[in-house]
């Protein structure tokens, strides 16, 4: 495996760093969660100024043509300051549904208006008692003529109350938990009938639960062929596994870096604590931790564009198990190495904390995921 960045990647991974610290700040970060907006129009415009929001998609779309390298260049920078704009709900999750599973009339509409920053999408399809079950889908699309029904309860939709635009799973055929029978919608996100509930979660992420009651859709909104959507959601959520890993690994950094800062200047006795060998045995393993990390971070991204179903999901299974451990004991030993100051809202590490912990459970955490490798390994000797 090829560990090295492109000269090009490379490049966008330096500018990148540089916009991140010096527009994205801490006081800057805290100030958009604040507000309850989700986003910073002016943060938004920037990346798509910079061409972060086309970077996957087709350049017919007016895209860069890019693949998950690159978007793992992107959200590791985002992790590593901790940014909040809806960049995995918008260009990950619906913008990659859209460019490999929509119409030309559907790719043609919506993937210029997320490059140019213009439209927020999100992704509904998580549902109460799925419990990272992605068959899991009890809501309905009713076939109403030359139209769709659609009805049901959608939660943790990542910015959906900011999206202008959703993509919502929705069952047309056969029971929960039935892979056959899935198909995805593109809907409005004020159409009538659906009520948004939009909160933020423990790490200052946007969020919502969504209800739709008999919410009217044409079938020119159907994404893919009807009943066949599990392969095009399969491989969306694989997507955000693998950036998601990447954020991680550039929180963790973070982390590293701050903590390291934090006991070269923490005296005790009379000396800085970055002076006692036992702390610095424990920084040492952080610093383990983050780079083994980082590798399954790099094995995620190589192989989350692979259509080789079996193949990727063992890969960002294992991904998402070993950054789910690190994420955990970099983020606690963090925090411990900080002392009681460390979940204060004025340090970042506890910033780092929450969010490296919520990461963790999105998609799965890392006991399922643990799950998942190893009954496919026993399924394989048998």
């Amino acid at each position: 495996m090829n560990f090295e960045l492109t000269e090009e990647q490379q490049m966008l991974n330096d500018s990148l760093r540089r916009f991140v610290t010096n527009e994205v700040g801490f006081e800057k970060r805290r100030e958009v969660i604040k507000s309850g907006r989700g986003t910073d129009p002016a943060i938004w415009a920037a990346l798509a100024e910079m061409g972060l929001l086309a970077f996957t998609f087709p350049e017919d779309y007016d895209g860069l043509g890019g693949n998950a390298v690159d978007t793992m260049v992107v959200m590791e920078n985002f992790g590593h300051s901790l940014v909040v704009e809806p960049y995995l709900a918008t260009v990950v999750l619906a913008g990659g549904l859209i460019r490999d599973h929509g119409s030309e009339a559907q790719k043609a509409e919506s993937l210029p208006a997320i490059a140019s920053g213009e439209r927020l999408m999100a992704f509904a399809h998580s549902e109460p008692g799925a419990r990272y079950n992605l068959s899991h889908v009890q809501t309905t699309a009713r076939q109403d003529g030359d139209s769709y029904r659609i009805s049901g309860h959608k939660t943790a939709v990542l910015h959906g109350g900011q999206a202008h635009q959703l993509i919502v799973s929705a069952r047309t055929g056969g029971a929960s938990g039935d892979e056959q029978g899935l198909s995805l919608f593109l809907v409005d996100a004020d159409a009538e009938g659906i009520k948004i509930h939009d909160f933020a979660t423990h790490d200052g992420h946007r969020t919502a639960d969504i209800r739709f009651n008999n919410v009217a859709v044409t079938a020119d909104n159907l994404i893919g062929n009807l009943d066949e959507a599990f392969p095009a959601i399969e491989k969306a959520v694989d997507l955000g596994i693998a950036a998601l890993c990447a954020e991680a690994v550039g929180a963790m950094e973070a982390m590293n870096t701050n903590t390291l800062d934090y006991i070269k200047t923490r005296k005790q006795f009379g000396v800085a604590i970055g002076k006692f060998q036992v702390l610095q045995h424990r920084m040492a393993d952080m610093f383990i931790q983050a780079e083994q990390a980082k590798s399954m971070a790099i094995l995620a991204a190589t192989e989350a564009d692979s259509d080789d179903r079996e193949r990727r999901r063992e890969a960002l299974s294992m991904a998402k198990t070993l950054v789910g451990q690190a994420a955990r004991y970099v983020g606690q030993e963090g925090v411990q190495l900080h002392g009681g100051m460390g979940v204060t809202d004025e340090m970042f590490a506890a910033h780092l904390f929450k969010r490296l912990t919520l990461i963790n459970l999105l998609f799965g955490d890392a006991e399922h995921h643990l799950a998942q490798v190893s009954d496919g390994l026993l399924a394989a000797s048998a």
